[in-house]
């Protein structure tokens, strides 16, 4: 078939690793289908209206269509409309289109539906329908997205409590968890038997709801009974701030920190580390963890969201938030307390359940099930 993908998020000039989530789906699905990605957003530096940058990312043609943003959000909304109308005009009439985030850029896709009779399906990923977040959610978006909701064909929650969390909100009826791609040939285990010090890592945005300084805080607390390991932290926020705490902490000899790195790089820290701690306060799903135990190495992490639909005892330990439990759980595995399967145990559940071929077939299935293809596929629109 051929899938057309459009996301509310996605990498751009603009926002280089926003919604890379969506782009791995959209890698996945093309291993048994004919994949385009059309993906439209703002720039406020730019003089023309509309910019088109057309490429062959990975092999598959993606699309981005730059409007120029403006200060005025009513005009910004159908400055993307158009663009999305221009970029669409310019590829292959899909039988699908694969939608995801439920915000009012993808009212496009209900556009779609009625313009053209191509139907549609939505994965969902945003934790703001979570119920931690309920309150920051406006009565506004829960409309726009039970009306895109209604008029897909289904709903692909990344997680059964997003799944539910949809439900509570009565937001769709068709639903299918297929959870985030993790690529698992660059994510492997280490050919070597250990790492020594023993590491401790933590990768994100360093942004409040991942709570970096508890972790460093439990780290220091931990180094005052044992010296024979490290912990490493950083990722694309500020680690100005945190350095200024571990030196605050007298604790640059075991504490590490990194700024924004490769994806490639990603995989290369996790393979030589033991452990990764995740202490985030809510999640709804982390491909972090995934990568980890893709990579070999066991977590840490808290029960919230989907982490414990994820992570077995086998895989680490879940643990609540709490400051306590983070140093107790990082004491046991640094003690070896706390037994998980072997590297090659860890690689192997993800690879069944989150590898590119898994999530394709997942994909693919849920298109046959759910999606009734009355149009015809024709090389040009009109």
């Amino acid at each position: 078939m051929k899938i057309l993908f459009i996301s509310s998020w996605f990498p751009s000039k603009i926002e280089p690793t926003n919604g890379n989530f969506v782009q791995r789906h959209a890698e996945a699905v093309s291993l048994l289908h004919d994949v385009e990605i059309l993906h439209a957003i703002g720039d406020s530096t730019q003089r023309e209206e509309f910019i088109s940058d057309d490429q062959i990312i990975n092999g598959i043609r993606t699309l981005i269509v730059y409007y120029k943003n403006s200060g005025n959000p009513v005009l910004n909304f159908k400055r993307r409309m158009q663009a999305y109308k221009l970029g669409f005009l310019k590829l292959q009439r899909p039988n699908l289109v694969h939608a995801n985030i439920l915000q009012n850029t993808m009212l496009f896709a209900v556009y779609i539906k009625k313009k053209y009779k191509i139907p549609f399906v939505v994965s969902e990923h945003w934790s703001g329908f979570l119920k931690v977040n309920r309150q920051k959610l406006s009565f506004t978006k829960v409309i726009v997205a039970r009306y895109i909701a209604n008029r897909a064909s289904c709903l692909l929650p990344v997680s059964k409590i997003l799944m539910e969390n949809l439900k509570e909100l009565k937001i769709g009826s068709q639903f299918k968890v297929v959870g985030n791609v993790v690529d698992t040939d660059i994510f492997v285990p280490s050919d070597a038997s250990g790492h020594q010090p023993f590491t401790f890592l933590h990768l994100s945005n360093l942004i409040p709801l991942k709570n970096p300084d508890m972790i460093i805080e439990a780290a220091v607390r931990l180094r005052k009974e044992f010296n024979g390991f490290e912990l490493h932290i950083g990722g694309d926020g500020d680690v100005e701030r945190l350095n200024a705490k571990i030196k605050k902490s007298d604790a640059q000899e075991f504490i590490k920190t990194f700024g924004e790195i490769s994806y490639q790089h990603v995989a290369e820290k996790m393979k030589r580390s033991n452990c990764f701690v995740l202490f985030s306060d809510y999640e709804s799903f982390s491909c972090v963890l995934l990568e980890s135990l893709s990579s070999g190495v066991p977590v840490i992490a808290t029960r919230v969201g989907a982490i414990p639909e994820m992570i077995s005892n086998n895989h680490g330990i879940v643990i609540d938030k709490s400051e306590e439990e983070l140093y107790k759980a990082m004491k046991n595995m640094l003690m070896g307390v706390h037994r998980t399967d072997t590297p090659a145990e860890l690689h192997h559940y993800v690879e069944n359940g989150f590898s590119k071929p898994a999530i394709a077939k997942e994909f693919s299935t849920a298109y046959q099930q759910f999606v009734s293809f009355t149009n015809t596929c024709s090389t040009t629109l009109k």
